[in-house]
């Protein structure tokens, strides 16, 4: 059998510091509340945590927005908590994988105070200026994310500084080398530390055109959309170049043992795939976004399984997510009961998971009044839907008044379904969402047909959604209504190992099954001597 390693064979789940656990009563999470609750994701049967962004920052994009790359923001800690973080997950077999984000820095980062403060300054090239085009106004029709011209005027100098985001934070310039060793080094300085792995931000737009042309005009822009989709960003991201720096922070991370490179990618399937590099010497997981962007719904499902499959470079290693910190949680997308249908989905599937903190107890996107809203994009085009705050609450560790997630005021509100909604009462529900999560993962950790198998017979009946992992002659059979009414599905005969269903483990399946309103099922197949005999 093939080894794999960690990262291939392991569950990845992702913590939004601010809103996993507060020690020290001011609302915010922070490194000792990480440590406090490592026994959670233990627990949970986790291989690794991934951490956002914990860096010094004005916290203008709530750590996106780093102002030094090589320490703690004091609201999380310092460098002592962080070893303790490192040191304390290492002893429970829990890997770090560290936020890193080289796109952009704080407008208050040494750097760029440096680079604007003359136009002869030795960090001048540091980050991307222009003047104004010969007939005046903005050098040229580049959007930002969050609303508007990506330009920033700086008067001192006369020149405009491009922002991909918000105006304080300037993009790098990555065409510059000494950029380069100086983002490279950062890394380096966390590897040191012993952490094991990064997930890279925005990692396909690092590049931006050097003849700085405008972007064409998106003809599919539907108005009440974001601003940004105005326009289709040919010039500003997924240039050719980025694949060089892609490979040689690859390089970087290959210089330590067992260290994965992640790149957030929003892009379709066939250009996604590119991001693995020349002889797979690129990000060994280019995020794979496709559930969070799709609709829910059997054949929808089923191809993007099939495409993505067959797009993925020989060797390639998958990799699957239902949510993250920036697009509406899975329970609020699609409903209680098929959280858990998808919960077999993504601990099924062929590829690395990734677990959005919370995903495990069901959490909700929670309502965000306006005089709370936190996030920059909503604040700058408010009522378009762009507020990322209601996925970003504290997580609900008990039924108590503030769910055991701090003693002070929570930096943004607490779910209302928290008193029941939560890790200790969900704990004690053999039938809980929680405890289903608990058993995928230990089936996946036990079982190898879900960690080496291929992933065959992918087809749709109706509502349903099936697909069988293989290897050799060992075969499981996954079978998910995705609908809201009973059903039946053809399926190969055997015994179910795990249902969304609690007490219908042990059950034989005789060539179908009647599956449940919101049923998915796992189920070992019997080798075909014996269902000859």
């Amino acid at each position: 059998m093939e080894s794999l390693s960690w990262w291939q064979s392991g569950v990845i789940y992702q913590i939004y510091p601010r809103s996993f656990q507060d020690t020290n009563g001011d609302g915010i999470g922070d490194l000792p509340g990480i440590i406090q609750r490592l026994n959670h994701v233990v627990s949970l049967g986790i291989d690794a945590i991934w951490i956002s962004p914990i860096y010094p920052s004005p916290m203008a994009d709530f750590g996106y927005d780093v102002a030094d790359y090589c320490d703690i923001a004091p609201i999380f800690g310092n460098l002592a908590d962080f070893d303790r973080l490192i040191a304390e997950a290492h002893s429970r077999g829990l890997r770090v994988i560290l936020d890193f984000v080289p796109n952009h820095t704080s407008n208050q980062h040494p750097w760029f105070l440096e680079s604007r403060s003359s136009r002869d300054n030795p960090k001048r090239d540091w980050y991307i200026w222009k003047d104004t085009r010969h007939e005046g106004g903005l050098p040229n029709n580049w959007l930002s994310h969050f609303g508007g011209p990506a330009w920033g005027w700086d008067e001192t100098t006369k020149q405009y500084y491009y922002h991909s985001f918000l105006k304080e934070q300037p993009d790098l310039n990555w065409r510059n080398p000494a950029v380069k060793q100086a983002m490279y080094d950062v890394l380096r300085f966390w590897l040191d530390r012993g952490v094991d792995g990064f997930r890279v931000d925005v990692l396909w737009m690092l590049i931006k055109d050097e003849q700085f042309r405008d972007n064409p005009v998106n003809p599919g822009y539907v108005p009440g959309e974001s601003s940004y989709k105005r326009l289709l960003p040919l010039y500003t991201a997924n240039r050719p170049e980025v694949h060089e720096i892609v490979a040689e922070m690859r390089a970087v991370l290959d210089a330590y043992p067992e260290r994965v490179l992640i790149g957030e990618i929003y892009l379709p399937i066939e250009e996604l795939v590119t991001y693995y590099g020349r002889d797979l010497k690129g990000a060994q997981l280019p995020f794979n976004f496709q559930l969070i962007q799709s609709a829910w719904n059997a054949p929808s499902i089923a191809e993007i399984m099939d495409k993505y499959e067959a797009a993925l470079p020989r060797g390639a290693w998958p990799n699957w997510v239902l949510g993250n910190h920036d697009k509406a949680r899975i329970a609020s997308r699609i409903g209680e009961a098929q959280a858990r249908v998808a919960a077999i989905l993504l601990l099924t599937l062929r590829g690395t998971p990734t677990i959005y903190y919370g995903e495990e107890i069901g959490m909700k996107d929670v309502p965000i009044l306006p005089e709370q809203v936190q996030d920059p994009a909503e604040k700058n085009e408010p009522g378009l839907g762009l507020d990322r705050d209601p996925e970003r609450t504290p997580m609900p560790w008990d039924g108590s008044l503030l769910a055991g997630f701090t003693t002070g005021t929570p930096w943004l509100p607490l779910g209302p379904e928290h008193a029941s909604a939560n890790v200790a009462t969900m704990s004690e529900s053999q039938e809980s969402l929680l405890n289903l999560y608990h058993r995928l993962i230990e089936l996946r950790r036990g079982n190898p047909l879900l960690t080496h198998g291929a992933i065959e017979a992918v087809g749709v009946e109706g509502n349903i959604l099936s697909y069988e992992r293989r290897q050799r002659n060992d075969r499981l059979a996954i079978a998910l209504n995705m609908g809201h009414e009973p059903a039946q599905v053809s399926l190969p005969s055997g015994r179910v190992l795990l249902s969304t269903h609690f007490g219908r483990g042990g059950e034989d399946v005789d060539r179908g099954v009647s599956l449940r309103a919101d049923e998915g099922i796992v189920v070992q197949v019997r080798s075909e001597s014996k269902q000859g005999g």
